[in-house]
């Protein structure tokens, strides 16, 4: 009785999923047309906050406990899956064009946090002060990120997105006037609301009731922490990402990706630090992988996450769009990384 009661209420997370994001894409997408905003810049800003907040709030209840140090792999390993699978996928199926602009704030401030963050986990430990600069760079990113919307939603109209080498068949004037949205603004941010929370309570669901029933099945504990456990800390992005690439909306996936990704390092580390320092090695004493006596975050994860993040942005800020031939090597190498960990 107790594991069918389990497969119903995950069969609800994952009805709560696709509707969730359902809502989520189109609540997002209506406010950023309705405001005349690029698409890129609600992904990076409002979509990125909605689709981390399950992690802020599993990362702060941990960092409670005294189990902040888990926040350090868990950041580094949700920003490869995010670039190198979530974001790869995306593309590699639709590549779109993107506003260098907009592009250009969420792109720098990844960086400057991710050298702050890679400074520290290699020279120091990460004190409440780490905590309080990196969420002092969530406050400066929202900052700017709002002076920027209210400077283009007066004199701009929006960023339209389309797949490499397509054709476009209506000018600005004619394509905004195709993407107004009816209805108020409030029930846009009403919509984005609910399916933000749909997509919170769906993971819930999805991730608890689905390694209940694993276990059910005598699936090792350890595969169900590789398996289920790391998917759904990425369930909300996913499924943004997919359902904005079925409605024709890859510019607010790879804003999306781009912006949880630096949540993930400024809002979800910097809140658990922030609440419970630690030093480093209390993570790296975690790690059961060392190379030549050297942790493997240290000289796999942090560098391959660096050179994900490179691949994934430095095409689009000088050509304003990305290829395809970025998703399947970013795929190759989330492949090989996948391959290291369960081989070696």
């Amino acid at each position: 009785m107790e594991t069918f009661i389990a497969v119903l209420l995950f069969a609800l997370g994952l009805a709560l999923l696709i509707k969730g994001g359902d809502w989520f894409v189109d609540g997002s997408v209506n406010i950023a047309h309705r405001l005349r905003l690029p698409e890129i810049l609600i992904g990076a800003t409002i979509v990125s906050i909605g689709t981390t907040l399950p992690e802020v709030m599993v990362s702060s209840l941990s960092a409670f406990r005294g189990q902040s140090a888990t926040a350090y792999g868990n950041a580094i390993g949700s920003i490869l899956c995010n670039a190198a699978l979530i974001a790869a996928l995306t593309i590699a199926i639709r590549p779109v064009r993107v506003d260098r602009s907009t592009f250009r704030t969420p792109v720098a401030f990844f960086f400057a946090a991710a050298v702050f963050y890679v400074v520290i986990s290699y020279f120091a430990d990460f004190t409440r002060w780490v905590g309080i600069v990196l969420l002092a760079m969530f406050v400066l990113y929202m900052a700017v990120s709002v002076r920027s919307a209210v400077r283009k939603s007066a004199s701009a109209t929006p960023v339209g997105e389309l797949p490499e080498d397509a054709p476009v068949e209506d000018g600005p004037e004619e394509a905004n006037e195709k993407s107004q949205p009816g209805g108020k603004l409030w029930k846009d941010i009403l919509l984005l609301i609910i399916g933000a929370a749909a997509i919170a309570v769906g993971a819930y669901l999805l991730v608890n009731y689905g390694k209940q029933i694993a276990l059910a099945m005598g699936v090792p504990e350890t595969v169900i922490a590789i398996t289920l456990i790391a998917l759904g800390t990425s369930l909300p992005e996913l499924v943004t990402a997919v359902i904005s690439l079925v409605k024709g909306h890859g510019s607010l996936s790879l804003g999306n990706i781009i912006g949880a990704n630096l949540f993930n390092l400024v809002l979800v580390s910097g809140a658990a630090v922030a609440i419970s320092p630690f030093n480093i090695s209390e993570a790296t004493a975690q790690e059961a992988k060392t190379i030549m006596g050297r942790p493997s975050s240290q000289l796999i994860e942090i560098p391959l996450m660096l050179i994900c993040m490179l691949i994934l942005t430095v095409p689009p800020l000088i050509k304003g769009k990305v290829y395809r031939w970025q998703g399947v090597l970013l795929l190759l190498l989330y492949a090989g990384f996948c391959v290291y960990q369960f081989a070696f």
